[in-house]
């Protein structure tokens, strides 16, 4: 093990890095870096702390990182509602936006006296149900997904996290949900038309799985489209319908829950002010 100043240390990752991003942004990546495989937090790095690191395993991950590996694939995981969940290229690493709506479900369910059965449609790494489903004792959650490795993914969070939660695979536009099953069904499909690919960073292309990611230009809504056909039928009378939306769509989304019976329907902005949450109720 080797031992260096928390702000050499600091200067050394963003030097590596400088030509992948603007200085803010290797700023910020170097810091978490450095926090999640070294554990130099805020305050060691204000107060210039020696930091032990293994000088083979930095070299290693910088190499990565410089490649534009995203860091939640480096270390292994990504922070999410206050849990680590395994991060790799199987699934799309856990946002922040998530966060918001897993957020909003909660408040939203949080003095339902029932036991509520929650559905979580591409579910990925499995941190929408696993964080609901450990947040909200009266939760009980699934989550399907199109992919067997996600669904192994999510699994092994679900094992790792001690969370109660049953994970299958089930392709959403083929294969159809049972009926008068769920109380809340939520989704974060495929949302990014095709054509958007042109103004996304390379890495994000290279890193996370296109099938999660893009939908044709000639049909952006195909999932909500379908995913809400399914859910007049699969929600129990009163159920909900949350989905994770892209902010070019949120008065489409809202219109076509509309469309399909789904009342007291809202459409909410994320931290950033952009459209990213929509809401329906089953009549």
């Amino acid at each position: 093990m080797a031992e260096a100043p928390a702000k050499d240390l600091h200067r050394q990752v963003i030097n590596q890095l400088l030509n992948l991003y603007e200085e803010r942004e290797v700023n910020a990546l170097a810091k978490h870096y450095l926090h999640d495989r070294f554990h130099a937090d805020a305050m060691k790095l204000a107060m210039n702390s020696p930091i032990h690191y293994d000088e083979n395993l930095l070299k290693h991950d910088l190499r990565l990182l410089r490649a534009g590996t995203p860091l939640q694939h480096v270390v292994g995981f990504a922070e999410f509602y206050g849990r680590r969940f395994k991060s790799t290229p199987a699934a799309l690493i856990p946002r922040p936006e998530t966060e918001e709506l897993v957020n909003w479900i909660l408040e939203d369910n949080h003095q339902v006296n029932h036991q509520i059965k929650l559905l979580d449609i591409g579910t990925g790494t499995g941190c929408i149900p696993i964080s609901l489903a450990l947040e909200a004792e009266n939760i009980s959650a699934e989550g399907i997904d199109i992919a067997e490795d996600a669904i192994d993914l999510a699994s092994l969070n679900a094992r790792q996290l001690e969370a109660k939660v049953d994970f299958n695979r089930l392709d959403i536009l083929n294969e159809k949900l049972p009926e008068s099953t769920y109380d809340i069904i939520v989704s974060n499909p495929p949302y990014i038309p095709e054509k958007d690919k042109e103004n996304m960073h390379a890495n994000v292309l290279k890193h996370d799985p296109a099938l999660a990611l893009f939908v044709s230009d000639n049909d952006p809504l195909l999932f909500y489209r379908i995913i809400t056909e399914q859910a007049t039928k699969a929600l129990k009378p009163k159920g909900k319908l949350y989905f994770e939306i892209h902010e070019q769509f949120g008065e489409d989304v809202l219109a076509l829950l509309k469309s399909n019976g789904f009342t007291d329907c809202e459409l909410r902005k994320d931290l950033q002010g952009k459209d990213r949450m929509v809401k329906g109720t089953k009549a």
